[in-house]
C-alpha cells in the first residue's frame, strides 16, 4: 500500500488546529456537522448508539444527538489531541469499536486523509449492527482546485519544477465504488460546492492551517518556501480568482455519504433475467398501447 499521507503529521496538524481554537476557522465542520444531522432528521427510525470519528470540535456529535434520533453519542478522536469531554482516542486508520456494536457513525472531514480509505470503510461497516448506518462528509475533487493551480504554477515559474502542495480527492464515483468493496448496501453519494471568499490568499492558507489542513502529504518537499513564493502565489491567485471588489474564491467540495449495514429486510436489486414484463411491452403500455 502507497503511504500518500504522512498520519504522524495528520496528527500534528489536527492537535495544532484543537491548541489554537480558532472558532472563525471551524465554520467547515459546522456546515458538514449541520447537513450530516439534517440528513439523520429524515431517516424513519432512532438509533441506540452512535459515535462520531475523528470530528475535532465534536460539533457532529452534539448536532446528531440534537436531532433526537440517537439514544447516546460516543466520540473517538485522534490520539494525543486535547479536545475535552468524554471521548475515546485512537489512530486515524485502526478504530477502537468492538464488531457489530454501534447502531450509527458518522464521520465529518477525516476520511480523506487516510493511506487506507477502503480498509477504514471495512472496520466501520465491521463495527456496524445489521442495519446501522453510516454518514460522512468528505472532501472530494474540486477541493481548494483555485489553490492548487496556483501553487504549482508558481513553483513552476519560480524554479522550473513543481511538487505536491495540496492532497489529492476522490470524486463521488470513487467513494460510491469504495462503499461496495467494502460491504456496505444502499450506498448513496452526492456532491455540494461552498464557496469561501477572502481577503488574499494569506487569510485561505491561515485559515487551513487553524482547520488542521495544512499539507499532510508523505511526498511533500521539505525545503521551506519563500517569501517571494507567497508573493508570487497570492498576486497570480488574486488575477485569476478575485470577484470584482478584490477579495479571492476558495472551493470547497463536500461529498456526503449515506450507507447501510447489510440486513435482510433491506431492499435488493432484482437479479438479471428475472423481470416478468419485457421493456418494450411496459413502453407501450405507458404510451397508451400504441
Amino acid at each position: 500500500m502507497d503511504l500518500i499521507f504522512d498520519q504522524a503529521l495528520v496528527a500534528a496538524n489536527r492537535r495544532r488546529a484543537l491548541k489554537g481554537g480558532d472558532p472563525r476557522a471551524a465554520f467547515l465542520i459546522d456546515i458538514a456537522a449541520d447537513e450530516i444531522a439534517e440528513r439523520l432528521s429524515v431517516v424513519e427510525r432512532s438509533f441506540e448508539k452512535g459515535v462520531e470519528l475523528f470530528g475535532v470540535t465534536g460539533a457532529t456529535g452534539v448536532t446528531c444527538f440534537a436531532t433526537g434520533k440517537v439514544g447516546a453519542m460516543q466520540r473517538v478522536e485522534l490520539q494525543g489531541t486535547e479536545a475535552t469531554g468524554d471521548l475515546t482516542q485512537a489512530p486515524l486508520e485502526t478504530l477502537p469499536l468492538a464488531p457489530r456494536s454501534v447502531n450509527l457513525i458518522v464521520s465529518p472531514l477525516n476520511l480523506h486523509v487516510t493511506n487506507d480509505t477502503p480498509g477504514v470503510f471495512v472496520q466501520i461497516n465491521r463495527a456496524l449492527v445489521p442495519d446501522g448506518l453510516f454518514l460522512a462528509a468528505i472532501p472530494g475533487t474540486g477541493t481548494l482546485q483555485e489553490l492548487r493551480e496556483v501553487l504549482l504554477e508558481t513553483e513552476a515559474e519560480l524554479t522550473g519544477g513543481a511538487s505536491p502542495r495540496v492532497i489529492p480527492f476522490a470524486d463521488v464515483r470513487d467513494i460510491g465504488a469504495l462503499l461496495q468493496r467494502a460491504g456496505f448496501a444502499l450506498p448513496v453519494v452526492d456532491m455540494e460546492n461552498y464557496t469561501v471568499r477572502y481577503d488574499t490568499l494569506f487569510g485561505l492558507m491561515k485559515d487551513l492551517r487553524a482547520m488542521g489542513m495544512a499539507n499532510p502529504l508523505a511526498g511533500r518537499s521539505r525545503k521551506p518556501l519563500t517569501r517571494a513564493f507567497f508573493l508570487r502565489a497570492a498576486e497570480l491567485y488574486a488575477e485569476r480568482y478575485s470577484d470584482p471588489d478584490g477579495r479571492i474564491r476558495a472551493t470547497f467540495s463536500i461529498l456526503y455519504v449515506s450507507a447501510w449495514s447489510p440486513h435482510e429486510s433491506q431492499q435488493k436489486p432484482l437479479k438479471p433475467g428475472s423481470a416478468r414484463v419485457r421493456l418494450a411491452d411496459a413502453l407501450k403500455a405507458a404510451e397508451g398501447g400504441n
